[in-house]
């Protein structure tokens, strides 16, 4: 597999101005006879469909729920972040891009984060003139609130649904190019193969997911912006439809795969509270501005929150990190959270919880300022656990939310397959081994408006192979295996249904490649996987017609490829031997407990390559190099 990252030449903060200059272009006219297909319609997906289509181009939009406006972008809450340093208090892009790559310890690609940092003040412009509702200061200027991993505010936001807001902007622009005719817009139609002739990606084949139909897309280029793949774990943040199948069936075609173990694990989360629960639900990281998370200081303490006096309490973020802390980043707050419960000093009925107080932000700013601030969340909070964050702290506990591996992509966010492009929380490439709250949003609509309208341009005025129909071979072989595969999974007869295997799968995930990973658990994981596949093809239960509206066959496929893709990750977790990020190996750590990195051996971007069914994935390195950002050991103390 070659791994050419296309990096520009020339200083950082110039790489992206230059590299667009040279980029071949493709003229007005010619852009209307190019067809895009875009899976997903997401903040990503959303974005660049519209984008490309302002631009001319012919645009094909697929996506499996009923809407583009159901994508699960709205689901984030916190905010976006952009280097306006309208606060004064010291931004600027070179500082959002070195807290980026130390957020992220250090396993990002550094000409691709500065390119994310500098676009990063365009997006507010463009959000803003499209009607997002950003919260404003008395006098009327956008205003920022603080996130981990920052000691600036840089964050815009919409209360706690700015990813719903920032969705109905790209919404209404695809909706503008829906209605000029520029995008064709397929709901309810999920991806189940990439189309490759001669090597180029030229096509998909889908299925209606209310008539049960297989079609053939032609085109010329393919863009995948499908999300994460958080619901390996079962129990995640993520939205329950979201999966890996787009990126996976991309995989056997021969993308490469890079960094599936880095997985992060959100600290502000409402708890588990039994085993009936299908997902969970995030509680947003903008709440770590005003919310203080202790614990009682003895173990043994079983009073009601309120009842138990300040200095019988352990705001442990705050003793331990002084310069940052309850804005630590994710990983380390999930994991702080998790010593305390294992140690014994965790509340609720289960122990398997911490507290988020707000008594002194109420008591400094009013009830009416957190309310402003924090209202939906708050409310959120109480209809799920019948508890009034006025009146008592929350209970959060880490739980699976974002992903920061993904297919590998190159500076123009290609795959090493020409012409399947990957955009957002689908690629690796800007997060390293964890990502900063609020830049998820940020990093969809980069790639959206901002790179993939340059990018892909230069492929299609330098790659293109020349106009492909649906009646090449290749598609009548994709489509061939499409359906064997949709006629397997039907002709089982099991008695098991595919829930009990994708909890049971999630699991062995959550234990052995969770939050934090051993030697032994890794290969224990592995061992147990091949089993439990075993099984699923053996016995898993799928009723109905392939022919017809049938959402046990789609849970059904996706977690066929879960029960795959679960592998990779423990392949990938158990080779890196070091801690770094979200990537927590037990037998790698300081003596306070923290990551160990080893950046002589392991400074690299894993990039994993299929190599057939019942065989090992083959590993590929990406060597990283940082000439701007000094390999530190990450502090935040």
């Amino acid at each position: 597999m070659e791994l050419d990252a296309k990096i520009p030449s020339g200083p950082i903060e110039k790489k992206w101005d230059k590299h667009r200059f040279e980029m071949k272009l493709v003229n007005p006219a010619n852009k209307r006879k190019f067809r895009i297909l875009v899976v997903g319609s997401g903040l990503a997906g959303a974005s660049a469909a519209a984008t490309l289509a302002e631009l001319g181009y012919e645009v094909d939009c697929f996506c499996f729920q009923d809407s583009p406006r159901r994508a699960h972008s709205i689901a984030a809450q916190g905010g976006i972040n952009a280097a306006k340093n309208y606060q004064n208090d010291g931004d600027s892009v070179y500082r959002l891009f070195y807290d980026t790559v130390k957020g992220g310890d250090y396993r990002a690609r550094e000409a691709n984060v500065y390119r994310l940092s500098q676009v990063s003040v365009d997006i507010i412009d463009q959000c803003v003139a499209q009607g997002v509702p950003f919260a404003r200061e008395y006098g009327g200027m956008l205003t920022n609130r603080s996130f981990g991993g920052a000691q600036v505010s840089r964050t815009f936001y919409a209360r706690g649904q700015t990813g719903q807001q920032l969705l109905l902007g790209a919404y209404s622009a695809l909706n503008r190019m829906i209605d000029a005719g520029k995008v064709t817009m397929h709901p309810r139609t999920e991806m189940l193969d990439v189309v490759l002739v001669d090597g180029h990606a030229r096509g998909l084949i889908t299925r209606n997911l209310i008539t049960g139909e297989i079609s053939r897309w032609a085109g010329d280029a393919v863009i995948l912006a499908t999300g994460g793949y958080g619901n390996v774990f079962y129990l995640s943040t993520n939205a329950k439809g979201s999966n890996v199948t787009s990126a996976f069936r991309a995989y056997k075609k021969g993308a490469g795969f890079a960094n599936p173990c880095f997985t992060q694990i959100h600290p502000t989360c409402i708890p588990v509270s039994g085993d009936y629960q299908s997902k969970l639900t995030l509680m947003s990281e903008s709440l770590r501005n005003d919310g203080r998370v202790w614990v009682p200081s003895n173990p043994e303490d079983a009073r009601a929150p309120n009842e138990i006096p300040e200095s019988e309490r352990d705001y442990y973020l705050e003793r331990r990190y002084p310069s940052f802390g309850n804005l630590v980043p994710r990983d380390v707050a999930a994991r702080a959270a998790k010593k305390e419960c294992d140690e014994g000093r965790g509340v609720g009925s289960t122990g398997l919880s911490v507290y988020l107080d707000f008594a002194a932000a109420i008591e400094r700013d009013g009830r009416d300022q957190i309310e402003d601030r924090y209202g939906n969340l708050f409310e959120m909070y109480e209809r799920i656990t019948g508890e009034s964050p006025y009146r008592q702290p929350m209970r959060i506990y880490p739980a699976v939310h974002y992903t920061m591996g993904g297919l590998w992509v190159d500076y123009n966010l290609m795959s090493n397959i020409p012409g399947l492009h990957v955009l957002g929380e689908a690629n690796f490439s800007d997060h390293g081994a964890n990502r900063l709250g609020a830049s998820a949003l940020m990093q969809g609509l980069a790639d959206g408006y901002f790179v993939i309208p340059y990018t892909l341009g230069h492929y299609l005025a330098t790659g293109w192979q020349g106009k492909v129909a649906t009646d090449h071979p290749e598609f009548d072989k994709a489509e061939e295996e499409v359906k064997a595969k949709v006629e397997k999974l039907m002709g089982i007869g099991g008695r098991t249904p595919v829930d009990v295997f994708h909890r049971e799968l999630g699991q062995i995930m959550w234990d052995h490649c969770g939050m934090a990973r051993n030697r032994e658990g890794l290969q224990k994981a592995l061992q147990l996987i091949p089993e439990l596949r075993e099984r699923f093809w053996n016995d898993v239960a799928v009723p109905g017609d392939s022919m017809e509206l049938n959402p046990w066959l789609e849970k059904a496929g996706r977690v066929a490829d879960f029960l795959e893709f679960g592998e990779i990750m423990c392949h990938d977790a158990l080779d890196r031997e070091e801690s770094c990020g979200g990537h927590f190996r037990e037998e790698y750590q300081t003596d306070e407990g923290e990551a160990l990195r080893d950046d002589e051996n392991y400074a690299y971007g894993a990039v994993w390559e299929y190599q057939g069914p019942d065989a090992a994935p083959k590993l590929n390195k990406e060597e990283l190099s940082f000439e701007y950002v000094k390999l530190t050991t990450r502090s935040y103390k």
